[in-house]
């Protein structure tokens, strides 16, 4: 309350709640601490002036309550409604929220500039109440100080908290009395998907074995475990869960599907949560969306100056299809994602229909496929044609009718981008006719295929030169041109990667442009080998020779490329 000492001042001798001889008493104060301390603070530290009274004389002036936070609980949901680095910017605690206004607790009633601030950043509605400094602080460390705890300490504590509650069902599982053991189970539960968070994980894998409970991290494309609840705990942490993903609790024996929505360290996160009954329990696969990190450029894909400009060019076509390829979490959906951030133009209309739509993307209309509402990825394609749209993004082409409505769209002026299953990019096309769209249409609609995979990253904190091994040069045919010019790295290991040598993912990509002779070769059907060939010639890097690339220039290893591209014949 520095900056409004002397009207506080005036307000205290008007009120009668100092005399002149505190106030000269005070002002000797600020003086003998050169300055550290305002007359404010001098008076309080001299006891003349109590703050929780102080407090209330200014909350009664500027029309506010003021809140005893010794005793106040917080409810855990208006805790994780702020993120921390916002309490600890602007010293503040949310105490309650009520419909979509969320009350805040502060220290200086004077201060509007915090509160407008806070609604700012917030972006809501956002009231106050007045508390002691010492309290908020005291809060601060108490709730905010819990949710930064890793699993391990949290664990401890939710292992002496929930014996004394637990009751064993049938199954050797034990389950809590009247819901005794919420709050041990919340703050373990969030405990695990903060961490996964913050190990940067793309899946939280939450395995029932016969005798343990098994918890699994995918980080950067290869699963970790981690330590786990014992097995007495896993109905409870199942349930927790499922509510939060609001599934139906009472349903074990069925597959559910469901998503919760978090703020974790200022950053909203998505979780896509899937269940499924196995013979020792509900095994629950979350994955972790990051609204934040799809927010990507084309360079940011890991794309080198050669393949930028096919795809800028492909992405730049009136009409046509543009196929991604790979595996499940080969990163099919972040580069069409990037592809559509890049050309999202207020002169283009852009529709997507995806199963499920993972990134809300500004400026975008997204569809949710509903199979069971009858709005498979046909029909909402074709209701999406009559909106009069520019760009089409279909999230996978599963069937025939999918693929043909895709195509046609294609040919009646529409740029048509969408995803398959297959291993290389020419493959593509003799998939696509063997699902029974004509070759003509094939050869007349497909502009462009891209298939990628992702390779982890050697750890910038720990890389070290190294040397091919005889294995790898002999799997790779690797010539001496390519040894003489490489600079091979390898991560030793570290506190930073995990003592794995990785850190991030990088892509390789195969970029099959299909020209004049290559639509030939699909108007006659010719095996995806001779279009292969067909491609190489005409200058198409494959997905080994572009991680090559990238193993020669440091960014990933040897080991990686191998892995990425065994089907990868040379």
């Amino acid at each position: 309350m520095a900056q409004n000492c002397d009207f506080i001042l005036e307000l205290l001798q008007e009120n009668g709640m100092v005399t002149e001889e505190q106030v000269n008493e005070g002002w000797k104060k600020v003086a003998e601490t050169d300055g550290r301390l305002n007359i404010i603070q001098a008076l309080e530290a001299l006891k003349y002036v109590d703050e929780f009274e102080l407090l209330s004389m200014l909350a009664q002036q500027y029309g506010l309550e003021t809140l005893d936070l010794a005793t106040y609980k917080i409810p855990r949901e208006v805790i994780e409604s702020v993120p921390r680095d916002i309490v600890m910017q602007y010293h503040i605690i949310p105490v309650m929220k009520h419909d979509d206004v969320l009350t805040i607790a502060i220290g200086d009633p004077t201060d509007m500039s915090t509160l407008d601030s806070v609604r700012y950043v917030l972006k809501c509605d956002v009231d106050a109440v007045v508390a002691p400094q010492s309290q908020i602080q005291t809060m601060i460390e108490r709730y905010y100080s819990e949710l930064e705890k890793g699993v391990d300490a949290v664990l401890s504590e939710v292992e002496e908290d929930m014996k004394d509650n637990a009751v064993e069902s049938g199954d050797g599982v034990s389950e809590t009395e009247s819901g005794e053991g919420d709050a041990p189970i919340i703050r373990l539960v969030t405990a695990i998907i903060v961490e996964a968070y913050k190990l940067h994980a793309s899946d939280i894998h939450m395995e029932p074995l016969e005798k343990r409970y098994r918890i699994r991290y995918r980080i950067d494309g290869v699963l970790r475990e981690v330590d786990a609840p014992p097995k007495y705990l896993q109905a409870n942490v199942t349930s927790r869960l499922k509510i939060m993903a609001r599934l139906d609790i009472s349903e074990k024996r069925l597959p559910q599907d469901g998503r919760i929505q978090m703020r974790v360290s200022g950053c909203d996160i998505d979780l896509r949560v899937s269940t499924i009954p196995t013979t020792h329990g509900e095994s629950i696969v979350m994955r972790i969306l990051e609204k934040a990190s799809i927010q990507l450029e084309i360079p940011q894909l890991g794309f080198y100056a050669d393949d930028q400009q096919k795809i800028n060019k492909i992405i730049s076509m009136p009409d046509g299809v543009f196929l991604v390829t790979g595996p499940t979490g080969s990163g099919k959906t972040t580069s069409l994602y990037a592809f559509l951030n890049t050309i999202n133009q207020p002169n283009r209309k852009i529709i997507t229909v995806e199963d499920p739509v993972e990134y809300q993307l500004a400026g975008i209309n997204q569809v949710q496929v509903n199979v069971l509402a009858g709005m498979t990825f046909a029909n909402a394609l074709r209701a999406m044609l009559r909106q009069a749209p520019n760009i089409i993004m279909v999230g996978e082409i599963r069937d025939a009718e999918t693929a043909v409505i895709a195509i046609n769209a294609a040919l009646t002026g529409h740029l048509v981008f969408s995803t398959l299953h297959t291993n290389d990019a020419p493959s593509a096309v003799t998939r696509l006719i063997d699902m029974g769209v004509k070759p003509f249409l094939v050869s007349s609609a497909v502009r462009a295929i891209m298939a990628q995979r992702l390779l982890r990253r050697v750890c910038k904190n720990c890389a070290e030169s190294t040397k091919a091994t005889s294995e790898e040069i002999r799997l790779l045919h690797l010539d001496e041109k390519f040894m003489d010019t490489a600079t091979l790295k390898r991560g030793r290991g570290c506190s930073v990667c995990g003592g794995s040598g990785y850190k991030g993912r990088v892509g390789i990509y195969e970029i099959f442009q299909v020209g004049e002779d290559i639509q030939h070769l699909i108007y006659q059907k010719s095996s995806a080998d001779l279009i292969r060939d067909a491609a190489r010639k005409g200058g198409m890097i494959t997905l080994r020779e572009d991680g090559l690339r990238k193993a020669s220039a440091g960014i990933t290893t040897l080991a990686e490329v191998i892995e990425a591209t065994m089907a990868d014949a040379e």
